[in-house]
């Protein structure tokens, strides 16, 4: 998307790239994440505000560690380096990096001891989030500390005549809880931005985007009915009208009454093109006896193409494009979008890997937006608060919450000890504040006491997270009540339970899905 005022991220593998981008978008300034080895040349052709170099998992002394274009650091840009982004601008540019004697990770409190911009409006003293082995132990010429903690002398450096600057914490994560204001401080203060970005002027971008792409074409979109497949659908449908023809694979593994609802809503109230593909017993046929969630995942993604070809190949005469509704979060977790050298975390589920013959076009209008952006272009396009505030829910659907093997008498059990979750905490008057919540089946059965008879039965865990992004989760402070009412009506309304647990796990460690 070409931009008149934005800001380049160079990509170094860190997990959390995607938070710096997150947290410059909060204060409306347009970001693009690019590779590590984007050149000099090739950003001075788009004219960014201003260069954020991000972390890594490599170590700036090796050899092999990825480097950016020296000349990047002659561009009279503003360049702010991040973690392995100050390591390696310190290296660079004649300053010396070494392996630490230990590493420093987690919070750390940090002094400012000179003026800085990027430090303006916050107090001398900051609770910070390091992560980090190595260590700059010699700043180049020009620079100077402005920020230090017990254990990193240079925990903040700066060229202020060359607008350089290097942070050796994380300001893009939670634990760092001034860390916004700092990124704002870089892009407003030292790189001149004014926030211009706005969910408006995506929307009408995208639009004029899809209708010079399509043309009098059509297109193709799996509608799972969660609010990004939606959200596409709307944005489509507002760009194409009935060149849009929405296909929905009923896979068998949907929470309760989710296909009848997804009929409702975009076949009659949207009066949309929606072919709705009853496929339950084919899917639970070829995962029986599955245990392990990444084959599930792989088998269901893998039926999925071959349910969702047959029904493009009645559509392909006169359909060339396949849109999808691929998030940022979904790229970074399975490979990095730019190529680079962070790992993959879990694979995703998405409508893609279609036979060459069908030929399709892919469409992907949220690709660059986290969830909720999304949510916030769902509303520009007036979509109903109940569509836009659904919960997530992965494309394998409930199977990577059964935890072991699926079968029909599982998912009905998962499918109603879900249902309890989500009537009890949508009863609660701030049941926005949490990110998400759900039901997961245990491959388990505990001893319990029903009737004064002894029960062997199963174990549901109950999650439910707050979160920014996604990217980062914590788990929900729920109030007693709630959890005593949502472990009550599962135990007692729910056949084959007998035990009910709340997880209490962040992400990281953990991820948000048990599978």
């Amino acid at each position: 998307m070409n931009h008149p005022e934005w800001i380049a991220i160079l990509d170094f593998g860190s997990q959390v790239t995607q938070l710096i981008a997150r947290r410059l978008r909060e204060q409306q300034v347009y970001c693009e994440i690019l590779r590590y080895d984007t050149t000099a040349d090739e950003l001075h052709q788009r004219n960014p505000k201003g260069i954020i170099l991000s972390g890594g998992p490599c170590s700036v002394p090796d050899a092999d560690a990825p480097k950016c274009d020296p000349a990047l650091f002659e561009m009279n840009i503003p360049i702010l380096g991040i973690c392995y982004g100050m390591q390696l601008t310190a290296h660079l540019l004649g300053g010396s990096v070494q392996r630490g004697d230990k590493h420093e990770y987690g919070k750390a409190t940090m002094q400012i001891t000179a003026a800085s911009p990027l430090y303006e409006n916050l107090p001398s003293e900051l609770q910070v989030w390091m992560s980090h082995g190595d260590k700059v132990v010699e700043l180049p010429t020009g620079f100077e500390t402005i920020a230090q903690s017990d254990n990193c002398p240079f925990a903040t450096m700066q060229h202020l005549p060359r607008r350089i600057f290097g942070v050796q914490f994380h300001p893009e994560v939670v634990h760092t809880p001034q860390g916004s204001t700092m990124l704002k401080n870089f892009a407003f203060n030292i790189c001149g931005c004014t926030g211009d970005w706005e969910m408006a002027r995506f929307v009408d971008h995208t639009i004029q985007q899809v209708q010079n792409t399509v043309g009098q074409d059509h297109v193709l979109l799996g509608l799972s009915g969660g609010v990004d497949s939606s959200v596409v659908a709307a944005l489509l449908h507002k760009a194409i009208g009935s060149q849009l023809h929405c296909v929905y694979v009923d896979n068998g593994l949907m929470r309760h009454r989710e296909t009848e609802e997804i009929e409702a809503l975009f076949g009659d109230a949207f009066g949309m093109d929606l072919h709705v593909i009853h496929a339950g017993e084919l899917f639970l046929s070829k995962l029986q006896g599955i245990s392990d969630p990444e084959e599930k995942r792989k088998i269901i993604g893998k039926t999925f193409i071959e349910v969702f070809s047959e029904k493009a190949r009645e559509l392909s005469d006169h359909t060339h494009y396949l849109a999808q509704g691929t998030l940022y979060p979904d790229v970074i977790e399975s490979v990095s979008p730019i190529g680079g050298p962070s790992a993959t975390i879990k694979s995703h589920h998405n409508v893609g890997g279609l036979p060459d013959d069908l030929h399709f076009k892919l469409i992907e209008p949220l690709r660059e937006l986290f969830k909720d952006e999304v949510r916030l272009v769902g509303r520009e396009l007036e979509l109903p608060d109940y569509v836009v505030d659904r919960q997530p829910f992965p494309g394998p659907g409930l199977a990577v919450r059964i935890i072991g093997e699926i079968t029909p008498e599982r998912i009905e059990t998962l499918q109603q000890a879900d249902l309890r979750v989500r009537e009890e905490i949508l009863n609660m008057e701030n049941h926005l504040d949490v990110w998400q919540y759900f039901a997961v089946l245990l491959p388990v059965q505990s001893v319990g006491v029903m009737g004064d008879d002894r029960t062997y039965e199963n174990v549901i865990a109950v999650r439910a997270v707050e979160s920014r992004d996604g990217m980062t989760a914590d788990w929900f402070k729920l109030p007693y009540e709630v959890m005593d009412r949502i472990s009550n009506r599962i135990i007692n309304e729910v056949r084959g339970v007998n035990r009910v647990c709340y997880d209490i796990s962040s992400k990281p460690p953990s991820t948000i899905e048990w599978e």
